[in-house]
């Protein structure tokens, strides 16, 4: 069995996020980011890039809207709107490629834990994988149960003149790096039966660490080329931040 490794002392959590950029490239590990890789490579490649083609003709579109007393703020709404555009059409597909890539990043976080525990490493067979499968679709049906109420709230909010065009894509942007440390930081606690509200509970307590983590892999997933690498990345991370905060209160839960 492979020897423990010495214990980390626990990083922020954008720390976290470079840690997963270097453990992502780690022999042992690289077969196991290939499947997510290539997901997230197709899926943000081709969607994305039809965003940006269409941003400037939608801002102009709601600017439009904007009643003409307020034609002054056009200069401060049109790059706020523009990072409400990115972050509601960044979140969009990266739950979509969350869900095809679910099954493989739930198998990269259990290989990456036990690399750094030391541990025996978990079979990896597509018949493991297959018999996950509606456990691991369940618990995606879960995280979207909880993400649309509140993001049809904001989304209502970015639609009010002046306020919701300014404070909304600041909110949208916060609630939307919360989330994305809620679907990384899931893999792991899923893979040990941790109930969704427990995790969630276990995230709200150290709320500063997950939103620095998830507010990195959201300008992550907003940026591209980058976009393209962020999933295997932040899984790495988010697994790592597991080991170093979670694990040894909720492997047994």
């Amino acid at each position: 069995m492979q020897s423990p490794r010495p214990i980390q002392s626990p990083l922020s959590g954008a720390g976290y996020f470079f840690r997963g950029l270097s453990l992502a490239m780690q022999p042992g590990t690289r077969r196991f980011v290939l499947f997510p890789l290539l997901i997230n490579i197709v899926l943000f490649g081709t969607a994305f890039g039809f965003v940006l083609s269409q941003l400037d003709v939608w801002i102009s579109g709601w600017m439009d809207k904007l009643p003409s007393w307020l034609d002054w703020l056009s200069y401060v709404l049109w790059p706020l709107i523009a990072i409400a555009v990115l972050v509601t059409f960044s979140y969009i597909f990266s739950t979509i490629a969350n869900w095809i890539a679910a099954p493989f990043n739930g198998l990269l976080a259990e290989h990456l834990e036990a690399k750094l525990t030391g541990e025996k490493a978990p079979d990896a067979s597509i018949a493991t994988v297959m018999k996950d499968l509606p456990r691991i679709m369940h618990r995606e049906w879960v995280k979207l149960k909880y993400y649309l109420p509140k993001a049809i709230g904001l989304l209502i909010l970015l639609w009010i003149p002046a306020i919701g065009q300014t404070l909304g894509p600041v909110l949208w942007f916060l609630f939307s790096a919360w989330m994305m440390t809620i679907q990384y930081a899931d893999y792991p606690f899923d893979n040990h039966k941790v109930p969704f509200p427990a995790m969630r509970d276990a995230l709200k307590q150290k709320r500063g660490k997950s939103l620095s983590f998830g507010s990195l892999v959201m300008l992550c997933t907003m940026t591209p080329i980058l976009n393209l690498f962020v999933m295997p990345v932040a899984v790495c991370g988010a697994t790592a931040m597991w080991v170093d905060n979670y694990r040894n209160q909720y492997r047994n839960y």
